[in-house]
Parts: C-alpha cells; structure tokens; sequence
C-alpha cells in the first residue's frame, strides 16, 4: 500500500482508479488496511495542488464513509480523528471554491463521511444523477422520484417512455426545514449552488404514491431503501 500512496502522492488524478481498486473497491468496501492509510491521505492532501486536492479528497471520503459509526468505540472515524478532522478542514474549505455541481456533490458526501453522517454520505449523489428509486410505504410498489430544475415528480412506470403518470413532488418549505437539511440547504446556498439547494428542498419534501395515492416523506423513503 505504501508504494501505491507515493504514487497516488506524485499523481492523484492519473493514480485515482488504481488507489480506490486497492483502499476502497466499488466505493463501498473498505479494509484495516484502508483506514491505516487516512493519515497518509491527510500528509498528502496537505502537500498536494489545488488541482489535485479533490482526488485525495474523494479517495479519503469514500474510506470513510464504509467505517462503523462513531458509536462504536473502536470505530476508524474514533481512532484516527486527527488525520480525519485534517481531512474535515480541507474538504470544507474546498467545498466553498468549488464551482462544478458533481463535483461539490461528491466532496459535500465526503465532508459528512468524516462527520460521521450515515447513509447520507452515500445518498445525496441522486441530486446529481436526479433520481431515486424508493419503494411506497404502503403498497411497495417501486417509484421513481425525479428531482429537476424542469420539474420534479413521482411515478411507478419508466418515466423515459413519456407514458408514466407524473405526480409532483411537493417540496419543503424553506422555513420548516431543520437539521441536516437545513445544514445542507443553507450550505448550498451560501457556496453558490442554488441548483442543489432546489433539489435539496425536493430532497426533504413529500411524494405521492401514484399506484395507491400514499403520501410520504422522500427522504424517509431513501434512508428506509438504504442497504450499506
């Protein structure tokens, strides 16, 4: 791992691929080995370009946020806090200079994954793709939750075919939203992103059912769905 690091150190974005194959493959699975290596992804975030740091950025996000919630008290986000709260301050800083939405999506993922954040530092990249799958909490027939600047909608059917039934999504109100989403929300907004801020309302807000006209939270929907 360690000649794989001082080749990801000299070039993060052409060395990227490699390094997640080995520290976190598929984005999802990380080992004893991946975690031991956040205090060198910190080192090497600290020393690395502005053009680079967001590669180092998303490797050490994407560690972290496959590691046991801090209320384990062996948990990696516990044992090694010094190198993760390095790689907090980073994340958050580069956060309010990017300008290019997947982009900020991903490091907006990878700053909660060193918040400890859970499932949310694996979800919100649906804001980017625009869409969802959650299944209706009462008759489970499976939707589509479609969040766009155009419109934003719920449907059971392959909206691609122009032959679904669109129900629209109702967003949160701006004044009722609290917690993560209103951090998110705010957060958005103040760093220039008012595309994600909209879909961030949408995000939080409520759906119909358009099979049995249930109406339920989105975002408990996602979280419900959520397999790690």
């Amino acid at each position: 791992m360690r000649g794989l690091l001082d080749r990801f150190a000299a070039d993060p974005s052409g060395e990227w691929s490699e390094v997640m194959d080995h520290l976190c493959p598929q984005l999802d699975t990380a080992f004893p080995a991946s975690y031991a290596a956040l205090p060198r992804l910190a080192d090497i975030a600290i020393a690395c370009s502005p053009d680079d740091l967001a590669w180092v950025l998303l490797a050490a996000g994407a560690t972290a946020s496959c590691s046991p919630g801090l209320s384990e008290s062996d948990s990696p986000l516990t044992v090694y806090s010094a190198p993760i709260g390095v790689l907090n301050r980073l994340t958050d800083r580069r956060l309010s200079r990017t300008v290019e939405a997947e982009e900020y999506v991903n490091l907006l993922q990878a700053l909660l994954s060193f918040e400890g954040v859970e499932i949310w530092d694996r979800c919100l990249d649906g804001l980017q793709s625009g869409e969802y799958e959650v299944g209706c909490p009462y008759c489970g027939v499976s939707m589509f939750i479609v969040i766009g600047q155009e419109e934003s909608f719920c449907c059971s059917d392959d909206y691609a075919l122009g032959e679904a039934e669109k129900l629209p999504l109702q967003p949160m109100r701006t004044q009722d939203l609290d917690g993560l989403a209103r951090r998110l929300f705010t957060r958005a907004l103040a760093d220039g992103q008012a595309g994600l801020a909209h879909g961030i309302a949408f995000l939080f807000g409520r759906a119909v059912c358009s099979d049995c006209g249930t109406d339920f939270s989105v975002a408990e929907r996602v979280v419900a769905g959520w397999i790690p």
